[in-house]
């Protein structure tokens, strides 16, 4: 099976990065230091009027965790309507219960949604995943739901911490719906978590830093780095470089 290198975007800027370095996918989202949020529609339009990158776009109306709440959902809901509207390959998103399962009720309303748009378009329940109890059963009700791709560390903050449960996935779902890891991958670990689990797909940030001499001025600041002016971007080198170790 062929291997696919999906890159973690957090603005169109980042999407060309992807494009120059030739990856095979992007996951684009907005505010990717709170874990990825759904993106801004220019950012999505700019992207498809531009580049030939099958995107995939986040939908999350919030920080923290990914139990939703009447106007939660809702706004997740009108979100994925609006990124299909203008031309989203897919959706990543994640509805859990307050006790780590599945919200099967959100998960298929969410899921009919995005198929209503076309059964070639991609239905991803993302690292939501790695907050479930139990990631087996959580498996099976997401095949049973007919999602198509989980993205997944392992239940660990790096994937090569859950390289282990990664494996275990693969071996026992592989067949029946695509596992792809994530969080922390690089042109240095990717191949041997790759040839390890037997997966064929990998999602990684390449990130590098920039900066804006305006973060932080006079008595106010808009950090959120140890570098009071960074700001991260995707490096398109970092990406090429990836593709070329995963793509030999």
């Amino acid at each position: 099976m062929n291997k696919v290198v999906e890159i973690c975007c957090g603005s169109y800027y980042d999407c060309l990065q992807a494009y120059k370095g030739k990856a095979d996918r992007v996951e684009l989202n907005s505010a990717l230091y709170m874990g990825g949020l759904t993106p801004s529609i220019a950012s999505l339009a700019l992207t498809k009027k531009n580049t030939q990158l099958r995107v995939i776009c986040m939908a999350r109306p919030r920080g923290a965790g990914f139990c939703y709440g009447k106007e939660d959902f809702e706004t997740l809901l009108l979100d994925i309507k609006t990124m299909m509207e203008f031309g989203a390959d897919g959706i990543a998103f994640g509805c859990l219960d307050d006790t780590g399962n599945i919200n099967i009720e959100q998960t298929k309303e969410a899921i009919d949604l995005i198929k209503f748009y076309g059964k070639d378009k991609e239905v991803v329940f993302h690292r939501a995943f790695d907050c479930v109890s139990n990631p087996f059963e959580a498996t099976e009700t997401l095949v049973k739901l007919d999602v198509d791709r989980i993205l997944t560390s392992g239940l660990e903050s790096k994937a090569i911490q859950g390289i282990e449960l990664l494996k275990g996935l693969q071996m026992s779902y592989g067949d029946e719906i695509q596992i792809m890891a994530g969080s922390g991958i690089n042109a240095n670990n990717a191949n041997k978590i790759m040839e390890y689990t037997g997966i064929t797909q990998i999602h990684s940030s390449c990130k590098s830093w920039l900066n804006d001499k305006t973060t932080t001025k006079n008595n106010v600041s808009y950090a959120y780095s140890n570098n009071e002016y960074a700001y991260d971007v995707v490096d398109s080198k970092l990406v090429e470089e990836l593709v070329k170790v995963t793509h030999k």
